[in-house]
């Protein structure tokens, strides 16, 4: 039980620290989450070897090695290709279809319903930025709107978007 409490407090006093090498290293909120989540359960794993000094360092350095292999499994996950092909893609990719938002992973999935659920012209910035992964430069092109604009209206849907996962969390 010991352990248990320890493993609590850990959790309590640096999942902000972890969250945020996680965050800083991958990029995606989601995946910096589910990290931080095994960098905890490493951790756990690890309490008999662990000494009880510099305990930030110490979860620190696996957040680091968790978030390593993670970006490592990531780029051998990528097909290489052709750099005609890419090339070649067209810059706005279209609605996904059934197939294709099955094979979303579970957290694409949140994300985008999350999105859609807005209310117009936040529902299609959102889904071009979070779901898409365009730029602001990219989403005022394709919706010919101005940069200042998008970034507005992004910015309020990023406050729609907060507001229901506190709503979800409750």
């Amino acid at each position: 039980m010991l352990q248990e409490q320890y493993l609590e407090y850990l959790i309590e006093q640096y999942q902000n620290l972890i969250y945020s090498i996680c965050l800083k290293s991958v990029g995606n909120p989601f995946d910096a989450e589910d990290l931080s989540q095994e960098v905890f359960l490493s951790a756990y794993k690890n309490l008999i070897h662990f000494d009880g000094q510099y305990e930030k360092a110490w979860l620190s350095k696996i957040a680091v090695h968790k978030c390593l292999d993670f970006l490592k499994a990531a780029g051998r996950r990528q097909v290489p290709t052709e750099d005609i092909y890419f090339s070649q893609l067209p810059d706005s990719a279209p609605q996904a279809s059934p197939e294709e938002e099955c094979l979303l992973s579970d957290s694409e999935q949140q994300v985008f319903r999350m999105c859609d659920s807005l209310k117009s012209p936040y529902r299609e910035i959102a889904i071009s930025h979070f779901c898409k992964q365009m730029s602001v430069a990219e989403i005022s092109q394709k919706e010919g709107k101005n940069p200042k604009t998008v970034q507005t209206q992004l910015y309020r849907a990023k406050s729609m978007l907060k507001k229901l996962l506190a709503e979800r969390s409750d």
